[in-house]
């Protein structure tokens, strides 16, 4: 089970602040920015190998099940 940062809303904030800095501006004057898109992916064949039962609500909450 992993839950963190979307992984293509990384690279689309890298060009974007790429193209800002390759425009001109100081990378020092850029903000911070933190992520808004976060997902929730189980690996099922796992847990079922571990022989964790993984509820039928988290299931569903998920963004990407792993058969």
């Amino acid at each position: 089970m992993s839950y963190g940062t979307h992984y293509l809303d990384g690279h689309r904030r890298l060009g974007i602040y790429t193209a800002k800095i390759l425009n001109g501006t100081k990378p020092a004057e850029l903000p911070v920015e933190q992520s808004t898109k976060f997902e929730l992916v189980i690996n099922g064949k796992t847990a079922k190998t571990l022989g964790i039962d993984v509820p039928d609500r988290l299931l569903a909450l998920a963004d990407e099940v792993i058969e």
